[in-house]
C-alpha cells in the first residue's frame, strides 16, 4: 500500500473529532468496503483493514494521544501492520450490518438455560371492586414443559444428539478473506443438539400449550392501569430455564354516581331551594351505603362538603381517602298557586333588602369605574 496515509484522513474526520465522531466514521467505511458487499475487490479489502487499522488506533485513548504526538512512529510498538484480532472489538460495529449475529467468533452458543417469556392479561373490574378488593379466577394460555419428556423434546428414554455439523457448538467457522466469521448452525439453530427420535406428545419441541387457571387476590385500593406482578406464571423456559412471569393491568369500569381521584371520590347531590335556604339533613349514598349529612340553613349552590375516611383504602398503605360532596340547589320551575303566593309574599318582606343590595353594589361598580 506504500506509505500510510493520516489516520484522520482515512476515516474523513477532523483532529479534534469525538468519539462517537470516529466510530460513526469507521461504521461508514465498513459497511463500503466489507468483502462481503464486495466479493473478489482486493481494493475494498485493502481500504476495509486500511479504516479498521485507523479506527483501532483512534479509539483507544493512550494510541490516540501517542500518534496525535509522534504520528505513525508512536503507534509502532503497539500496532505493527494489520491484525485481524482487532475485529474481536467491532462485533457491535457491524453484526448489524450483516446479520452475523457472531462476528468473529465473539458470540457464545444458545445451548443453556433461557428464562420463560412475560405474559400479560388485562382484568377489567367494577368500581367497587377496585375499592374493596376481591379474589378472581382467569385462566391463562401459554406453553408449558411437556410432561412426556421434561422439556427435552425427545423421546422417553431418549435424548438429544450432539450436532454433527457444529460438533455442539451451536456455530460454523469459515474463512472470508483475510478473517474467519462464526455464524449460527443452520441445522441446529444455534442450539449445539439435534432431535433424532422426538416427542410424540409436543413433537420434539419440548413444550406443550395449555390453558392454566390462575386465583388472583385483587388489594383493594387498585386503580386504572395498576399491574400486578405473578411470579413463575408466565411461559416455561427453555432447557431447564425458569418460568417467565404474568403481569395482570387493572382497568377500573367508571361508575355513574362517584368519580375518583388519587384516593378521594367526588358525587353531586341535588338539594332543594328550602333545604338550603332553612337547612336540613339528607341522606348521602357511600361505597359503603347511605350516610346522614347536615346542610346548614343558607348554604349557597356548588358548595362542597367533606365526608372523611368515605373514599378509598391506600393501597399498601394506611389510611383512607375522604369523599367529597357537591350540593346544587334545584330551583323550581313550576309553582302551585299556594307556593307562588308565599314566593310573593316573602318578596315583598325581602323588598328592602333587595333595594340595599343593589345601591351597594351600584356603590361597588362606581368606585371601580371612578
Amino acid at each position: 500500500m506504500g506509505q500510510k496515509r493520516d489516520y484522520y484522513e482515512v476515516l474523513g474526520i477532523g483532529r479534534d473529532a469525538s468519539d462517537q465522531e470516529v466510530k460513526s466514521a469507521y461504521r461508514k467505511l465498513a459497511v463500503k468496503f466489507h468483502p462481503d458487499k464486495n466479493p473478489g475487490s482486493k481494493e475494498a479489502e485493502e481500504k476495509f483493514k486500511e479504516a479498521a487499522e485507523a479506527y483501532s488506533v483512534l479509539s483507544d485513548p493512550d494510541k490516540r494521544a501517542r500518534y496525535d504526538r509522534f504520528g505513525h512512529a508512536g503507534t509502532q510498538n503497539s500496532f505493527s501492520g494489520f491484525d485481524p484480532a482487532i475485529f474481536s472489538d467491532f462485533g457491535d460495529i457491524l453484526g448489524d450490518f450483516f446479520g452475523f449475529g457472531d462476528l468473529f467468533g465473539s458470540s457464545r452458543r444458545r445451548s443453556g438455560p433461557e428464562r420463560g417469556a412475560d405474559l400479560r392479561y388485562d382484568l377489567k373490574v367494577s368500581f367497587r371492586e377496585a375499592a374493596f378488593g376481591l379474589k378472581s379466577k382467569i385462566k391463562i394460555p401459554r406453553h408449558e414443559n411437556c410432561g412426556t419428556c421434561g422439556g427435552t423434546g425427545a423421546a422417553k428414554g431418549k435424548g438429544p444428539a450432539t450436532c454433527p455439523a457444529c460438533q455442539g457448538m451451536g456455530q460454523v467457522r469459515y474463512q472470508q478473506g483475510f478473517f474467519s466469521i462464526s455464524r449460527t448452525c443452520g441445522q441446529c439453530n444455534g442450539e449445539g443438539r439435534i432431535i433424532r427420535d422426538p416427542c410424540e406428545s409436543c413433537h420434539g419441541r419440548g413444550r406443550v400449550r395449555k390453558e392454566r387457571v390462575i386465583e388472583l387476590k385483587i388489594p383493594a385500593g387498585v386503580d386504572n392501569g395498576s399491574r400486578l406482578r405473578i411470579q413463575g406464571e408466565g411461559e416455561a423456559g427453555g432447557r431447564g430455564g425458569p418460568p417467565g412471569d404474568l403481569y395482570v393491568i387493572i382497568y377500573v369500569e367508571e361508575h355513574p354516581f362517584f368519580q375518583r381521584q388519587g384516593n378521594n371520590i367526588y358525587c353531586q347531590i341535588p338539594i332543594g331551594l328550602t333545604q338550603a335556604v332553612l337547612g336540613a339533613e339528607i341522606s348521602v349514598p357511600t361505597l359503603e351505603g347511605e350516610e346522614k349529612m347536615k346542610i346548614p340553613e343558607g348554604t349557597q349552590s356548588g358548595t362542597v362538603f367533606r365526608m372523611r375516611n368515605k373514599g378509598i383504602v391506600s393501597l399498601n398503605e394506611r389510611g383512607r381517602g375522604d369523599q367529597f360532596v357537591t350540593v346544587n340547589v334545584v330551583v323550581p320551575t313550576k309553582l302551585t298557586k299556594e307556593q307562588r303566593q308565599l314566593f310573593e309574599a316573602l318578596a315583598r318582606l325581602n323588598k328592602d333588602d333587595e333595594v340595599t343590595h343593589e345601591r351597594n353594589l351600584f356603590d361597588k361598580v362606581k368606585d371601580i369605574f371612578g
